[in-house]
């Protein structure tokens, strides 16, 4: 007994240093598997997983609604429209219902609330509609940003940004919510204490993807019309700029928050940048228009839509090797990483969400 327990430390000890990182051993054994397809009135723009148990669809102007999923049965449990009366949160000028367009969302922290943006507003007072080719010269209409309370899936707050919002995120302390603005060029920073927007900063062409340092002292801000990222100090609001290749859309924190994941849209490419030395250190093709990415918890792999190569990528980020390439439906556009059930939401522009268990291999 006493030499069986003696060589099964000593067996443990060993694999210490044999073993693969425990990245790698995560990434390899796993594979992404269709669990289940969810069809019915959406058309969603985005995806998003809470940390406590809910996903999040956005169904733009074509269906004017969120549409909420429970993480764990995978059945709908909430749809709500996006129509509002502006008056009732205080927003003086405006009579009548108006409709909005979800985009992208965000959860709080603390999975209390969901904020969701819109690219435009629908109802009196609006008549300049953004479009997809804009500058802050064209002087379209402003948007809004809404905030669900995940306790009722209820809209109790809206915020004025900017022109055609896109991507939304919250700082890991909750104190601001972070917005681009595809049209008006620039970042709307909303402080939850205040809740006003305190800070608006020029970006230049085209920001989108957001991602904020787990320590809240950096946020990043890919600047799509571009080729670089945004590194904002989110105590001085100073920032700096960081080369990181053409047209970068959507980007992710490793979880040490040493390496930025970016997608590279019109290469069809994802890149790793090194925040320490500020370079480039890996690069891989994943598709045809890689659009939205997602990291798994254990930083081991990365999750991307490749739009016009209808396909989902996976990546293992310890050396860039493309694991997994599933084609998913006819444009995907979002997609994320939902933490408790260790699945893979994908949403499919023409109506669908895909959802991909990332179990290991039998």
């Amino acid at each position: 007994m006493r030499i069986s327990v003696r060589w099964t430390i000593v067996f443990a000890l060993l694999t210490q240093f044999i073993a693969p990182s425990h990245a790698n051993v995560l990434s390899d054994s796993t594979e992404l598997k269709l669990e289940k397809t969810i069809t019915g009135d959406i058309s969603p723009k985005s995806v998003r997983a809470s940390k406590t148990g809910y996903v999040s669809a956005h169904n733009m102007m074509y269906r004017h609604s969120v549409t909420i999923y429970d993480a764990n049965s995978l059945d709908l449990i909430k749809t709500i429209p996006d129509q509002v009366r502006l008056s009732d949160f205080g927003i003086t000028g405006y009579s009548g219902l108006h409709r909005g367009a979800p985009v992208e969302g965000a959860y709080s922290p603390d999975g209390k609330y969901l904020y969701v943006t819109n690219y435009a507003m629908y109802g009196k007072g609006f008549n300049r509609e953004g479009t997809d080719t804009c500058s802050p010269a064209d002087k379209y209409d402003r948007s809004f940003l809404y905030r669900i309370d995940t306790a009722n899936w209820k809209i109790d707050a809206l915020y004025r940004v900017g022109v055609v919002p896109k991507v939304v995120d919250v700082s890991p302390d909750n104190k601001y919510v972070l917005v681009t603005n595809w049209c008006s060029y620039d970042l709307s920073i909303l402080s939850t204490e205040s809740q006003k927007v305190i800070k608006t900063i020029k970006i230049g062409a085209y920001p989108r993807g957001i991602t904020v340092s787990q320590d809240s002292k950096f946020a990043y801000v890919a600047q799509m019309g571009g080729s670089v990222i945004h590194q904002i100090n989110l105590e001085t609001f100073e920032r700096s700029l960081l080369s990181i290749g053409s047209n970068p859309r959507a980007i992710v924190l490793s979880p040490d928050n040493a390496t930025l994941y970016a997608t590279l849209n019109s290469s069809g490419r994802v890149v790793a940048f090194d925040l320490a030395t500020k370079k480039v250190v890996r690069s891989v093709k994943t598709g045809s228009a890689s659009r939205s990415l997602d990291i798994s918890s254990d930083g081991s792999a990365l999750y991307v839509v490749n739009y016009t190569s209808d396909t989902v990528s996976k990546v293992r980020t310890s050396d860039f090797k493309v694991l997994q390439k599933i084609k998913v439906c006819n444009e995907p556009i979002g997609i994320t990483y939902e933490p408790l059930h260790k699945r893979v939401w994908v949403a499919c522009y023409g109506g669908a969400l895909k959802v991909f268990s990332d179990s290991l291999v039998r």
